[in-house]
């Protein structure tokens, strides 16, 4: 409504307007323009809009809006500053007691809490597992690194999250992209063997080539074959000429499935021990 007003369009205008189908009411004072169909990003925004000038979108919303989680269709979350925001119909709002400045972004033109701070959120109602999950394809994705995640956590001011934070990057960067690249790097930590480069990119044949796991000195590499990144015919046939120039400039490669390491754990470390071995 306050946008509308600047815009020179009185109360009575909007009134008129939503009468006549070109304002949708959202929210009490939000609307949407033409239409009600409105997108994620405008419920998104709808919601911001509707808690105030100081209103960020934030926690579940906010990571998927920044790409790192599936949105469920559950309510969008919005965090407001004190006490003074009322009850919104279809918008949980969290309250803080402050929100650092150095918190705050715009993506696509909405408020947000940065991809760091929206991980420190998050982490005080997730599992350690999916949030785990959630951190690493962030880092995969470069929307939020290690240093990050160490300053929202200096600033935390006793955060019910930051215990659960400190906890999954307390092993350091692990940019992972899937659940089977997790079980993958759970095994080698847990076996004792050097952690190897994640989904580092290698430039070979003039092509860049992004291996799952990479000991570049030692040119092993380990890719983690999953049924949601391997299971078509064109990834097939990427993954084979992938594997036909690393080879050919002297790299071996293991392919390890989702089952080698459920079910064989054991098998898997011998099978990486021999071929990081062999390098040596």
């Amino acid at each position: 409504m306050w946008q509308l007003r600047e815009c020179g369009v009185s109360s009575n205008a909007v009134a008129v307007r939503v009468k006549n189908g070109r304002l949708h009411r959202v929210h009490r004072g939000v609307y949407a323009v033409g239409h009600d169909a409105v997108t994620l990003q405008g419920r998104f925004m709808a919601a911001v809009l509707a808690c105030g000038h100081a209103a960020v979108l934030s926690h579940f919303a906010a990571a998927a809006q920044w790409g790192f989680v599936r949105w469920d269709d559950r309510q969008p979350e919005v965090t407001v500053c004190g006490s003074g925001v009322r009850r919104i119909e279809g918008v949980r709002v969290h309250r803080s007691r402050s929100l650092d400045r150095r918190d705050v972004l715009r993506c696509d033109g909405i408020r947000i809490t940065s991809p760091a701070r929206t991980a420190l959120d998050l982490a005080a109602t997730t599992p350690h597992r999916a949030l785990r999950r959630m951190i690493r394809q962030a880092q995969a994705e470069k929307r939020v690194n290690i240093r990050q995640l160490v300053e929202v956590l200096s600033r935390a001011n006793g955060h019910p999250g930051a215990a659960a934070l400190r906890a999954v990057i307390a092993d350091g960067p692990a940019p992972t992209r899937s659940e089977l690249e997790d079980l993958v790097l759970d095994l080698v930590d847990a076996a004792g063997i050097d952690r190897p480069q994640i989904n580092q990119k290698l430039v070979l044949d003039g092509r860049s080539i992004v291996p799952d796991f990479l000991w570049r000195d030692l040119r092993v590499v380990i890719e983690a074959d999953g049924a949601a990144w391997h299971d078509n015919k064109l990834t097939r046939e990427n993954d084979a000429d992938k594997q036909a120039i690393l080879e050919a400039y002297g790299y071996r490669v293991l392919r390890i499935t989702y089952a080698q390491v459920v079910h064989h754990p054991r098998q898997t470390i011998a099978r990486i021990r021999t071929a990081i071995a062999a390098a040596a």
